[in-house]
């Protein structure tokens, strides 16, 4: 999936670039709005995370040239009244975030857009593992791995959170569906098991008194 980053500070472009690319996204930025229409002009993205006060164009009138082609829109600014979002939002952008602002609230904002317009990484990758979202097969150096329901589930959930710890009732109402009684020997077996499967005794970690966390290894 492919976003252009629309954003004059160089630091802040380069920062959101470095996360989203981490995720699987692929990233070209663009720094004054002339260099953004010229991007759009010769190529498509998925999402545009655009900035509104720009050089040479303005976030705004970059906007109107944006919206006949259906391409989703985040504002990203520093303007942040009632008036200000409001008039971003009647203009076709599709979201709406004020800086400054946390990374994992834009991936998430991210994330939830591209959902909301049927656009969904089709593939999950890490260390040596390939998750085919789509076939639901997973590869470990190109090999398909035999795993079940519950341990797709929870390397999915892994991957898409990957460096961050996951508390054991989240994971386990998340992957089980149901309410969390506080019991962890169903989930620390699945993990247990998933981790000899995948080979993973470095990558998977076990966070005291939360639940788990997936990072590389060191």
């Amino acid at each position: 999936m492919k976003i252009l980053i629309v954003e004059d500070d160089a630091s802040i472009a380069n920062l959101i670039k470095i996360n989203l690319t981490a995720e699987g996204y692929e990233c070209v930025c663009a720094f004054d709005g002339k260099m953004g229409a010229n991007f759009i002009e010769k190529d498509s993205f998925d999402l545009i995370l655009l900035d509104i006060m720009l050089p040479e164009i303005d976030g705004y009138e970059l906007l109107e040239y944006i919206k006949p082609m259906g391409t989703p829109v985040i504002f990203l600014t520093a303007k942040s009244s009632v008036n200000d979002r409001i008039k971003g939002l009647r203009l076709g952008a599709d979201d709406y975030i004020v800086k400054p602002f946390q990374i994992g609230e834009l991936l998430a904002r991210v994330e939830a857009l591209l959902r909301r317009y049927g656009k969904v990484n089709k593939k999950l990758a890490f260390a040596d593992v390939e998750v085919d979202m789509v076939s639901r097969i997973v590869s470990k150096n190109g090999r398909p791995l035999e795993l079940t329901i519950k341990e797709y589930e929870l390397l999915v959930e892994l991957i898409q959170n990957k460096n961050v710890a996951l508390y054991r009732e989240r994971l386990y109402e998340k992957v089980w569906g149901e309410p969390y009684m506080g019991d962890t020997r169903t989930l620390d077996s699945h993990i247990q098991r998933l981790r000899r499967k995948l080979g993973w005794e470095q990558y998977i970690k076990t966070v005291f008194r939360v639940g788990y966390r997936l990072e590389e290894g060191k």
